[in-house]
Formats: C-alpha cells, sequence, structure tokens
C-alpha cells in the first residue's frame, strides 16, 4: 500500500495555571463594581443627603415634574408650594433635585 497507518497520539495534560484561569472573571467583577456599582451607591448618598438637608424655603422638582417652593417640612413629607396658595404634600422620596435660588422667578 501506498498509504501508510496514521495512528493517534495521546493528547497532552493542559496545564493547570490555577488563578490565570479566573483571571478574566475577576477583571470583569472589578469593572462591574466600578462602573455601575460605585456610581449608583454614590448617587444614592448624595440624594439622600440633600433630601435630610431639606428646609423650608428651598426650591425642588419632584418626580413627578412639579417645580415649586418647600413650604413645611414633616418627617416623611414635604409641603410643596407649586402656585400662588396652592400647596400639596409629597413624600420626601419624591423630590428629585433641589434648584438654585430665584429659578422659580426665572421660569415665570
Amino acid at each position: 500500500m501506498f498509504i501508510s497507518n496514521a495512528y493517534a497520539e495521546a493528547a497532552a495534560a493542559a496545564p493547570d495555571n490555577g488563578i490565570m484561569n479566573f483571571l478574566p472573571l475577576i477583571a470583569l467583577v472589578a469593572v462591574f463594581y466600578f462602573l455601575i456599582l460605585r456610581p449608583q451607591s454614590k448617587r444614592g448618598k448624595e440624594q439622600k443627603a440633600m433630601i435630610a438637608a431639606l428646609q423650608r424655603g428651598d426650591e425642588v422638582v419632584t418626580a413627578g415634574g412639579e417645580v415649586g417652593s418647600v413650604s413645611k417640612v414633616y418627617e416623611q413629607y414635604v409641603g410643596v408650594e407649586i402656585a400662588t396658595n396652592l400647596e400639596v404634600t409629597v413624600q420626601k422620596s419624591a423630590i428629585q433635585s433641589v434648584l438654585p435660588k430665584g429659578t422659580i422667578k426665572a421660569i415665570k
């Protein structure tokens, strides 16, 4: 015969690198932490500090988009005057941001 028989060799065992196998997973977790979890927790802390510092006279925007001035501050709620003699009571967590003083006058 012109063709010789081919015999398979035993496969060489792959070296076990231990930590090198988990290095891509560790890198992925680190990227996830620094790009997603850390900024979100920082934003949450800033939001809690802003809500805790609310006081009468602050100009705020609620989650529903209403712009008004804080007239009363309760433990869980805030009275927001959105028009002359028109006050609504909203939860403190519904306050989205505090505006600089004079913003409401500039809008009107």
